[in-house]
């Protein structure tokens, strides 16, 4: 089996729909890359108990959880401290946290301010995340990896230590295209499906005058997951309709 993980989307601006979230694809994304299994996202309010329970729950599920948004510099930003509070630790002003926004406003016209300085609030026995973008570090408290909510500075945040991550397998992943509807080869597909590690799934296609399926099959194992598109593609042959290996 792969390593697991869980991404927690912290924000009443996503919620809302003022601000799309970019943040799930790119780390879902990422994340099978390296052979770890994303099995969970969520979308949650700013609100202490809320995040609380929530970070609680996915740590003692998965092996990694991957939060974004809410350790900015405003009163809404509460991540740092609900984090905090899951494991029963105190929030300290960091020093080497400060030093980099210390570093990062010298020289410039910005007020480092009060509220500038609360992105130094880091919980105790965290690791800072690196913020090569606007210095402002994340963190790493037991299997919680806290970034923030901007996609750039999430990316650069997430590129900087996903080198610690431990990965698994790559999947394999196969795309038989077959030119019928999917409630024509539902009974194939299931079949397929119930193999043991091999996971299917269906997207129907339209075009002008056309429409078809292209059935994705995943699978750790390389060789299972290519001889199990075979055998889709021969069944949907024999049904009656055409189907084909995307290349």
């Amino acid at each position: 089996m792969n390593p697991t993980a869980a991404i927690l989307v912290i924000g009443d601006e996503i919620l809302s729909g003022r601000t799309k979230d970019k943040n799930i694809g790119w780390l879902a994304e990422k994340l099978t890359d390296m052979g770890i299994q994303l099995i969970e996202a969520r979308v949650i309010a700013d609100v202490e108990d809320v995040i609380i329970s929530h970070v609680k729950a996915l740590s003692e599920s998965v092996d990694y959880v991957f939060t974004s948004g809410g350790i900015g510099p405003t009163h809404d930003d509460i991540t740092t401290k609900s984090i905090a509070a899951a494991f029963d630790v105190a929030v300290e002003r960091n020093p080497e946290a400060m030093r980099r926004l210390v570093e990062h406003y010298r020289d410039t016209d910005i007020d480092f301010n009060e509220a500038r300085q609360k992105m130094a609030d880091i919980p105790v026995g965290a690791t800072l995340i690196d913020n090569p973008v606007s210095a402002a570090p994340g963190f790493i408290l037991h299997n919680v990896h806290v970034m923030a909510g901007v996609p750039s500075i999430l990316q650069s945040m997430f590129d900087g230590f996903s080198h610690i991550l431990s990965g698994g397998v790559r999947p394999t992943r196969i795309t038989v295209q077959c030119a019928t509807g999917e409630g024509n080869i539902a009974t194939i597909m299931g079949d397929i499906g119930s193999e043991e590690g091999i996971s299917v799934g269906s997207y129907p296609w339209f075009k002008p005058g056309q429409f078809g399926t292209a059935v994705v099959l995943t699978g750790l194992d390389a060789q299972k997951t290519g001889e199990a598109a075979k055998r889709l593609m021969q069944l949907v042959h024999k049904a009656g309709f055409e189907a084909a290996i995307e290349a």
